[in-house]
């Protein structure tokens, strides 16, 4: 291991030989980033720690930042896991293990289409309130009542701040257990992951407040010209369309959201538990067997939806709820899976090179998801491995 520093940004940690390029390149983005850089980077390999380094005033490498929607990444391995045990059966309908589901001609749509966004229940009439989100429970009932945006199952469309309570009432209703108490039983504790569906009171001094983002000239210019249409399907999914709209960043701010962990956006991590839960996911680590069977892995990595979100409007691809990385990367192997997170941290597996990788920021990328800068340093990753 290798001790590190820059001219222009002091970067911490250390990295494996072999992965020095990854440190230049860390080094690199951040100097280059003028809002305030701060991050951190995490990477295993084969379930050995390569890459450990962090930026940034108030960052450390223990410090836990929001992870936004890397949360996903936690939710739906949980729902591996249950697949995996035989627990829950993809093909049954939603309906069969929550009968209150079946409301509003939902009661055809399948467990595997709901965790694949294709329930058009993107929202509730009425809006929810940041307290109502920290509580998947609380969204979860107030959906299962809820005319659907379209028709369930025809459509794909980023179900941005409630998938987690959707699937996690399916495990919930199956289990009797939420998703967050069998991500911290299985997952979590087993590994010591810095990775919390549910912050600690006692860890709340090593949490580090997210902060807006800083647009550039062009980006401000652009968002003036064009301003969201708040009668689409991004700005009622996003809660932008509510009065008064959701405020992304008060949202992770908020302890009630940080305490309860929904499943969907309250995840609060360092880029070391992200990419030690990859790793757990599909390699030995610490002696211990990969969570994932061969089986599960070709199954939750396969794509199942390429083309443009009816919500977001992008292209994209996904998975068995997860998104699918090499879409977005293409030095990775056929079948990584992993989720972003909208101020910009990343995660995912790589099981054909025994990656696994997790990236946070302090603050908010501009103009939401997974930082530009993961682009970068997935590439180095990349180069690193393949020289090994």
């Amino acid at each position: 291991m290798t001790d590190t520093g820059e001219s222009t940004i002091t970067v911490h940690g250390t990295v494996a030989a072999g992965f020095e390029n990854v440190r230049e390149e860390f080094a690199a983005v951040l100097a280059a980033d003028h809002t305030e850089p701060g991050g951190q980077l995490a990477v295993y390999h084969h379930g050995r720690p390569v890459v450990d380094l962090w930026a940034g005033e108030g960052m450390a490498g223990d410090s836990l930042p929001a992870v936004y929607s890397s949360t996903k990444g936690a939710a739906h391995l949980v729902v591996a896991l249950l697949v995996q045990d035989g627990v829950i059966d993809p093909d049954r309908t939603v309906a069969s293990y929550w009968p209150e589901f079946a409301a509003e001609g939902k009661g055809g749509l399948t467990a595997r289409e709901l965790i694949s966004h294709r329930a058009g229940l993107i929202w509730a009439d009425g809006g929810f309130t940041v307290e109502e989100l920290a509580d998947d429970r609380v969204v979860a009932g107030r959906l299962a009542g809820q005319r659907p945006y379209w028709t369930p199952g025809t459509e794909y469309g980023y179900h941005a701040l409630v998938i987690g309570a959707l699937t996690g009432e399916v495990v919930r209703r199956v289990t009797g257990r939420s998703i967050q108490e069998i991500f911290e039983e299985r997952v979590r504790a087993p590994y010591g992951l810095d990775f919390h569906l549910g912050l600690p009171e006692e860890l709340e001094p090593r949490y580090v407040p997210i902060r807006p983002g800083v647009a550039t000239p062009e980006q401000a210019a652009e968002s003036a010209a064009n301003p969201i249409d708040l009668d689409s399907l991004m700005a009622v999914a996003f809660g932008f369309a509510s009065d008064p709209p959701l405020d992304m960043v008060a949202l992770a701010n908020t302890r009630a959201v940080r305490a309860l962990g929904p499943a969907s956006v309250g995840g609060v991590g360092s880029a070391r538990g992200l990419a030690g839960m990859y790793a757990a996911a599909i390699s030995e680590v610490d002696g211990r067997a990969p969570l994932l069977q061969p089986g599960t892995l070709a199954e939750i990595g396969r794509v199942r939806w390429t083309g443009t979100d009816v919500v977001t409007a992008e292209v994209d691809a996904f998975a068995f709820g997860f998104e699918a990385s090499r879409a977005h990367y293409p030095a990775l192997g056929e079948g990584a899976f992993g989720h972003s997170g909208a101020a910009g941290s990343q995660a995912y597996a790589d099981p054909a090179n025994g990656v696994a990788y997790g990236y946070t920021r302090r603050r908010f990328a501009l103009p939401g998801g997974a930082a530009p800068e993961n682009e970068r340093l997935s590439a180095a990753v990349g180069e690193a491995v393949a020289k090994l």
